[in-house]
């Protein structure tokens, strides 16, 4: 199995080393960090990963709108959201951006590995 390139969005950092944690266990690997929405559409369009997953509350650029932008730079790229809001219409609007994926925080290992399955 080929492990899949990911990039990690969130602003809190705790978020972003217990995704990187789950992961690391689940022989993905992780290129880069980014603390802003920003910032995500930057190193995606340098790093080029597999899947993006990204915090849908960021500062600079919402992770929705991150999302758009990265799948317009690259539509091969997989978004995963990840949020705190569960709710329907924020999972719809997420699905409606593209996204394969929408991981509730907090999050568990099978969590994230469903989300991630589609990808």
């Amino acid at each position: 199995m080929i492990n899949k390139r990911i990039l990690i969005a969130d602003d809190m950092s705790f978020y972003r080393t217990a995704l990187k944690d789950v992961l690391s266990r689940h022989a993905y690997e992780v290129v880069g960090e980014a603390a802003d929405g920003a910032q995500a559409v930057k190193l995606a369009a340098e790093l080029k990963p597999d899947i993006a997953i990204l915090d849908i509350v960021m500062p600079v650029k919402t992770g929705l709108d991150a999302a758009a932008e990265i799948r317009a730079l690259n539509p091969a790229i997989k978004i995963v959201m990840c949020s705190s809001l569960g709710n329907d219409a924020i999972v719809a609007e997420a699905r409606s951006t593209g996204a394969s994926g929408y991981i509730i925080k907090p999050f568990d290992d099978e969590a994230v590995l469903k989300a991630l399955k589609g990808c």
